[in-house]
């Protein structure tokens, strides 16, 4: 209340009316023991923070849902609405709060000193609150590996595209915090605003609310990828060239390790390419046939963003309950995209 009775205009400096900052240093004191504003990232002390901790969780990860589903084989599915409901609405709500603590420490930045020096000046993008967002939004993504402990539960398909993405966005994020990059802020922000419409529309629909605008999730998780593109490459391009080409035009130097700028670059485009595939297999041939394509793939690249890996038998799929006939989809095919 006592922050909520200092609420102003919304400006450059305070775009809610009220600064987070404070609330959220607060709440994050209120359970770790000391205040946000004294976290430090430091490799090899810092939970999580080391290559042998993320290459153990994404081991784990694969682990458990191949292995997982292998055990469901000859088990009935379970529901499990209710908690995905949960799952759902708590993913959505972390992920508005972390885009609204983002805004608010980068449109100051952005404003007084422009884009470049956002994603190009440590100053700029990798200041000490900004640098704790990065991390949550790190540990964040092994929060979201549930989503597939929650398909492999339900019997539900494991795509190529879901699981590779799930692992490839978790090792993303370790590199560019390890790496330094104050570009990173970029991808978060759009992916996190991704994550707000997609996990949304997942808690509706596990209301039984049918929602007619799903085909453009797959259309903004897209535009996401190529938006990242251009920064990502800009900022490495102007970072080589800068330093290794200094006769090609450029506009200096951009924070950030070099190994970071080959993966964002290398696993950014990987995914362009997996969500464009996906939206030709779903959408033009829903278009074409009035109906989506069964969540399998035959055909390299275009079919592999929904190749279903190492698909369990036909009759695990499929059981009959009476006179009803469950294929693991309820109101129509529910295809999942997911991840952004």
């Amino acid at each position: 209340m006592e922050y909520l009775q200092n609420i102003q205009k919304p400006s450059i400096d305070r775009p809610f009316g009220i600064e987070l900052w404070p609330i959220f240093d607060k709440a994050y004191e209120a359970v770790m023991g000391y205040p946000a504003s004294e976290f430090k990232f430091v490799e090899g002390e810092t939970p999580m923070s080391t290559f042998k901790e993320t290459a153990i969780m994404l081991v784990v990860y694969y682990v458990t849902i191949f292995g997982g589903r292998e055990i469901m084989k000859n088990r009935p599915a379970f529901k499990l609405n209710t908690l995905f409901m949960i799952h759902n609405f708590i993913l959505t709500t972390v992920s508005a709060i972390l885009l609204a603590l983002f805004v608010e420490q980068l449109l100051p930045t952005l404003w007084n000193h422009g884009v470049f020096y956002a994603i190009c000046d440590h100053r700029g993008g990798w200041t000490q609150p900004l640098i704790i967002l990065y991390y949550l939004n790190y540990l964040n993504k092994y929060l979201e590996f549930i989503d597939t402990v929650f398909l492999f539960l339900k019997k539900k398909p494991l795509t190529f595209l879901h699981t590779y993405h799930h692992g490839a966005t978790a090792l993303l994020c370790y590199t560019q915090l390890i790496g330094l990059t104050a570009v990173q802020w970029v991808p978060i922000t759009i992916n996190l605003l991704v994550h707000v419409v997609m996990y949304w529309y997942y808690f509706q629909s596990a209301r039984g609310i049918r929602i007619w605008w799903k085909k453009y999730i797959t259309v903004l998780q897209i535009v996401q990828f190529v938006i990242d593109l251009v920064f990502v490459y800009f900022a490495s391009y102007t970072y080589f060239s800068s330093t290794y080409f200094p006769w090609a035009p450029n506009m200096g130097n951009c924070a950030g390790e070099e190994f970071a700028a080959f993966a964002g670059m290398g696993i950014l485009t990987s995914y362009l390419v997996l969500f464009i595939s996906f939206y030709i297999v779903t959408y033009n041939k829903a278009a074409k046939t009035g109906r989506p394509r069964r969540n399998t793939g035959k055909q390299a690249v275009i079919d592999m963003a929904r190749y279903e890996v190492a698909p369990a038998s036909p009759s695990s799929e499929k059981k009959t309950n009476g006179s009803a006939v469950s294929t693991g989809r309820s109101n129509g095919p529910v295809t999942r995209s997911r991840k952004a």
